[in-house]
């Protein structure tokens, strides 16, 4: 059963290496070779092909329900019910939406954006809406989250949003013992009613962790304890433990011995435990739980032996079978992978410690076997994890959570008895934050690193196994060893006098990035987006993170408008960052920001950075006070222009003539025909212009005039909309250009146009 689960996992893993899904050719020679493993009565590997070909039906069925490109942009009247839990503020509301009756091009299930509506949207509603959809599409960035592939993930076929006219009509509403998204619903609600801040608790009881705030997830992250304020397979584990202990007492207490109490108790486990994971969602971790559950429940119900492996393989190839796309999901490899370090360390062994050690042992052999993963996903491990979790653990699992389920019961039958449950659950809560907090803000709290080669992986995971091995087994040591590799990954970096510049995709927004041998130097930050997010957070962190960034020596922001301005805090906040340079420094109060004036020049490692503009006397518009830097390495140069206009381009023709010649030009206002007017490109003469624009944005960038000007010079472009963040060296080479949906884009990925 190990093995052929296992081989089930490889052949499904293979699938998601494609870049395009492979089609009839391939499956045909899958079904040959399961066809032959079983006349050869190789049994264990015919998984193999057999997971190849299952991820490739499903992905394939998932890709058939996106929208198609000629229907983005359309309005198009539909009717459905609202599905999870909708995430509702003062201006907008988001939700997931399920057609009824879809038609032949259109997607099942999407997700909507209505703004300013003045309606209450719950789970479980009916409504007629007329939207405007487009294909699933997000920015795709080195280091950064793919939401492209979290929206394949979740079977999302299209974004869009609510038209106000025609005017949208509810149509019902589902009952709570119908759908268990309205149960949630109800919970949420009398929580939200009995409490100021009820995120902890809603995230403890019904998996909804939209009410933490990211400062607050920050915090968990950085101790370790993310997986204690959602429900994983501990939490499931723990009620199906309880329900199962008082049903054993009780139904042996009462003397009903028709049916033994061992039978009762686990078929009371194993409906609390489904219960409970249909209340989380049935996410990753709770679908491994539910699974190995019910295996435990029924080897007790039918009095046979379990080998917790072996369980742990039918949950696997249970989830598999479900969903195989589950392995495009990080959670699924935490929650696998925790579960195999546990038992590998604790079961099995003769000698029995005390619950201390053995909880001491645990948080040890989780914090040190999860940490290369942690690396590959997300580029950092808690230092602090292994004491965090030996705090966290015993309070959330034996009293919290218990008590908010408790609490969640009792809001249906007595409310003064609920209230005050609560108000004790929500001091202990907030007490066990703020120790978090503490730990976190420590200097070692958390270790950022560079993703390590796939390679290191692959030597880490065993070493790991050394490291937890019983102690009799000679040289574990050697397991330290093989983890070093996972600490030794250095990204690129250019030579002296060279330039490497990366335009990262933020949407409609602007966000560069320019290294030297030494240093680092970050243009424009991209758009806020709401009060939890922006691109600094979101795209700019990550990418620097991923590159092995500690502090940043100089950021420019050129001008004020949110697109380019709007993710600095975070960024400044995230990050040490030595100087600020801006034409709008009254807009940074907490830090001390110096005007960027023309003149300005220093010299990082050969590359000479100077600021071209603004000069003196500001112009009316705001976009012409952008601040223009250009930078000149030994075998070219960089123009970033942010959002200039023709009259800032006629004054710096009149100021610098040919001296703005730049081999790489980002193109000046994101393409706009109010820009890069001929004489000004025939000034420049660059050989690649780069156009920072979001995908459908509304102000037509980049405009078609503009891209035909470019053409008819003989100047490439290329667009971060269809290409993804674009990476360029100007070396002593041929100008290269990188483009990270080609090089890293996956089948779920939305296909870019050819580069020009």
């Amino acid at each position: 059963m190990i093995v052929g689960a296992l081989a089930f996992l490889v052949g499904i893993l293979g699938v998601q290496t494609f870049q395009v899904l492979p089609g009839a050719a391939e499956l045909l020679a899958c079904v040959v070779c399961a066809v032959w493993l079983a006349v050869l009565r190789w049994w264990r590997l015919v998984g193999l092909p057999l997971g190849f070909i299952w991820a490739v039906v499903v992905a394939a069925g998932q890709l058939s329900q996106q929208l198609p490109e000629r229907l983005a942009g359309i309005d198009t009247a539909i009717h459905g019910r609202i599905t999870g839990l909708p995430e509702q503020s003062e201006d907008r509301a988001r939700f997931d939406f399920v057609l009824e009756n879809p038609g032949p091009h259109s997607p099942k299930k999407l997700r909507l954006v209505w703004y300013r509506t003045e309606h209450t949207l719950k789970a479980g509603q009916h409504w007629a809406f007329t939207v405007r959809l487009k294909p699933p599409h997000g920015s795709l960035n080195p280091g950064g989250f793919d939401y492209e592939r979290w929206l394949f993930t979740a079977g999302i076929g299209a974004l869009g949003s609510v038209r106000p006219y025609p005017k949208p009509v509810l149509l019902g509403q589902d009952s709570w013992w119908r759908n268990i998204d309205v149960l949630r619903q109800h919970i949420a609600d009398r929580l939200d009613a009995r409490l100021a801040d009820s995120g902890f608790i809603k995230a403890l009881t019904i998996g909804e962790g939209s009410g933490i705030s990211q400062a607050q997830w920050a915090v968990f992250r950085n101790t370790g304890t993310i997986h204690l304020v959602v429900i994983s397979g501990s939490h499931i584990g723990m009620v199906a433990g309880l329900v199962y202990f008082l049903v054993l007492k009780g139904w042996a207490w009462a003397g009903c011995l028709r049916w033994s109490p061992q039978q009762v108790a686990a078929w009371a486990a194993m409906a609390a435990g489904i219960f409970y994971a249909a209340l989380a969602g049935f996410s990753i971790p709770s679908q491994r739980a539910v699974v190995m559950l019910v295996v435990l429940m029924l080897a007790i119900i039918q009095q046979r032996p379990v080998r917790p492996f072996n369980t742990l393989a039918v949950a696997l190839l249970a989830v598999l079978l479900y969903d195989p796309l589950a392995v495009l999901a990080p959670g699924f490899w935490l929650s696998f992978l925790a579960v195999v370090v546990i038992v590998f360390a604790v079961a099995g062994r003769l000698g029995k410690a005390s619950v201390w050690l053995e909880g001491i042992k645990v948080n040890w052999v989780t914090s040190v076997g999860l940490s290369p993963l942690l690396l590959w996903f997300f580029q950092q491990v808690s230092l602090c994890s292994p004491l965090a979790n030996f705090i966290a653990v015993p309070v959330v699992g034996f009293f919290l959570a218990p008590g908010a389920l408790l609490a969640v019961a009792l809001l249906f039958v007595h409310q003064g008895l609920a209230d005050g449950l609560l108000r004790i659950l929500d001091y202990a809560l907030q007490g066990l934050y703020a120790l978090l907090a503490q730990m976190a803000a420590w200097p070692w709290a958390m270790l950022d690193h560079p993703q390590p080669p796939f390679w290191a992986l692959l030597f880490a995971l065993p070493g790991i196994v050394l490291l937890i091995a019983p102690r009799g087994l000679p040289h574990r040591w050697l397991g330290l060893v093989m983890l070093l590799p996972l600490f030794a990954a250095a990204p690129n970096r250019p030579a002296h006098g060279e330039i490497a510049l990366t335009l990262l995709d933020v949407g409609q927004g602007l966000a560069a990035t320019v290294q030297t041998s030494g240093h680092w130097l970050v243009f424009d930050t991209g758009a806020k987006h709401s009060k939890e997010t922006d691109s600094g957070l979101t795209v700019v962190l990550p990418f620097l993170k991923s590159q092995g960034v500690r502090h940043l020596d100089t950021l420019i922001i050129s001008h004020g408008d949110n697109d380019h301005i709007g993710g600095a805090d975070s960024l400044l906040q995230g990050m040490p960052v030595q100087r600020v340079l801006t034409s709008v420094p009254e807009k940074f109060a907490d830090y001390p920001a110096q005007p960027c004036t023309a003149g300005q020049s220093w010299v990082w490692d050969g590359v000479t950075f100077t600021v071209l503009s603004p000069g003196l006397k500001p112009f009316p518009k705001s976009n012409d006070n952008s601040c223009v830097l250009k930078i000149t390495g030994q075998s070219g140069a960089v123009l970033l222009t942010g959002d200039i206009e023709k009259p800032a381009e006629s004054w710096l023709l009149r100021q610098y003539g040919e001296a703005l010649q730049a081999t790489v030009l980002v193109a000046p206002h994101h393409g706009s025909k109010t820009s890069s007017s001929v004489r000004f490109l025939r000034a420049v003469r660059p050989s690649l212009v780069l156009i920072p624009a979001g995908y459908r944005n509304p102000f037509g960038h980049p405009h078609a005039r503009v891209l035909a000007r470019y053409q008819s010079r003989q100047i490439a472009s290329a667009t971060t909309a269809q290409t993804g963040a674009l990476a360029v060296t100007v070396d002593d080479k041929a100008l290269a250009l990188r483009a990270f949906r080609e090089t890293n884009g996956k089948y779920w990925n939305w296909r870019p146009a050819p580069l020009q």
